[in-house]
């Protein structure tokens, strides 16, 4: 054999062109394992990418929003704290102690420098003096007391969800008979801190609710109107600009006022969720319409038309299912709103009333001028809901964002 030909024979082998030559992908390099290079790292990206579900796709664009990521982190755990407000709550939001009324907070220390270097969780105790001018007990943080504090510690009897007996708190003082107020106490000396987690329990499941009744009326009016159309939708869309073209909040107003007196706590905080999901579930409904107009012509709802598919399944299997992100990118912005309305509503008066504990509750406390002058620390409440609906909405934001994966 000549070496021409010999060559043109391990051609294709050597690289010839038109050809590719073979990789093999368990090569090692000297230095260790085998690493892909940049070209071949992003090819392998690209096509991971190309069957990769949208679900899947969502959550790649949705961890790469810093800000949705953080808000996430942050409702997860104002979540957790209202599922177990009895067990972290140091104390039970009705209880008051008579003889420390509008108490500064008592900042958590681990390092205690007024007598040489010592390591410790602790606060710092009280000492009261009668003011001169208003006759009034004033109470300042003396830093000659300390108060041991642990986690886990002994405290009030209570019962888990209102089931399991138990007396163990998250974190308190040490010795049962010591009081400490990490975030002050109110006009009756109610423990702030515990009332703050209490009210989150309240105000951050009024927004789930509430939501999820929006949700089922956003979804089974938007999708008859767009779906059905004509007289049905023009008597689904008339209905939604009459409600919205009403004020909001005389329209709670309104609502609230309807409420009976006698009502107890619980009767009223369903009350208030029926108001707010009969007036939130309007935007809603107007998106819902436009994507069912959208795709009722589209090749796969006329597909399962032909199967034999009943109208009820064509809606909540096939269409519905092909826009859930929206809607739960949706849902999701829709929750603060929610939480601002039931404040709003029980900051006036007109909403949840004592001795249910929301922080649109707390924040009647706030009403005063006292609170203005000798006891900032009664705006607690009103931090919580900044610090809530902030990380709601950048966690909206986020899946709005990652609700399209494709764009």
């Amino acid at each position: 054999m000549s070496q021409i030909d010999s060559q043109s024979k391990f051609a294709p082998e050597i690289g010839a062109p038109g050809k590719k030559p073979k990789v093999d992908k368990n090569f090692e390099r000297p230095g260790g394992s085998f690493e892909p290079s940049d070209e071949q790292f992003a090819t392998s990206t690209m096509s991971d990418a190309a069957v990769a579900g949208q679900w899947k796709l969502m959550w790649w664009k949705f961890r790469k929003h810093k800000l949705a990521m953080a808000g996430t982190v942050v409702t997860i755990i104002i979540y957790i704290i209202a599922l177990f407000a009895e067990f972290i709550a140091p104390y039970h939001p009705t209880t008051n102690f008579s003889q420390y009324t509008y108490t500064p907070p008592q900042f958590p220390r681990v390092v205690d420098t007024s007598d040489g270097i010592d390591f410790g969780f602790f606060v710092h105790g009280y000492q009261s003096e009668v003011d001169t001018t208003s006759f009034q007990r004033v109470f300042t943080v003396d830093e000659s007391i300390k108060i041991p504090m642990g986690f886990f510690v002994k405290g009030e009897p209570y019962e888990l969800w209102g089931i399991i007996p138990m007396e163990r708190h998250l974190f308190g003082p040490k010795n049962p008979d010591d009081q400490a107020f990490m975030l002050g106490t109110d006009r009756l000396g109610r423990d702030m801190l515990s009332r703050v987690i209490y009210g989150a329990r309240i105000s951050m499941s009024i927004g789930l609710v509430g939501v999820a009744l929006s949700v089922v009326l956003g979804i089974a009016l938007g999708g008859a109107s767009g779906y059905y159309g004509g007289r049905v939708d023009n008597v689904i869309q008339r209905a939604i600009e009459v409600i919205r073209s009403i004020p909001t909040i005389p329209l709670w107003m309104g609502l609230a006022a309807a409420l009976p007196p006698g009502w107890s706590g619980l009767k009223v905080y369903f009350g208030i969720t029926v108001i707010l999901s009969f007036i939130g579930w309007t935007g809603l409904a107007r998106v819902v319409r436009g994507r069912f107009m959208a795709m009722r012509e589209e090749d796969f709802v006329t597909a399962a038309k032909l199967d034999g598919s009943s109208e009820r399944r064509i809606i909540f299997r096939h269409m519905v299912p092909s826009f859930m992100s929206h809607i739960i990118a949706s849902v999701t912005l829709s929750i603060p709103a929610m939480i601002l309305a039931e404040t709003s509503l029980s900051f006036l008066g007109l909403g949840l009333r004592p001795p249910t504990v929301s922080w649109g509750v707390l924040l009647q406390e706030a009403q005063n001028i006292r609170t203005v002058a000798t006891a900032p620390w009664l705006f607690a409440p009103g931090v919580a809901i900044v610090i809530a609906v902030l990380a709601l909405n950048f966690m909206g934001d986020g899946l709005r964002d990652a609700a399209d994966p494709y764009r």
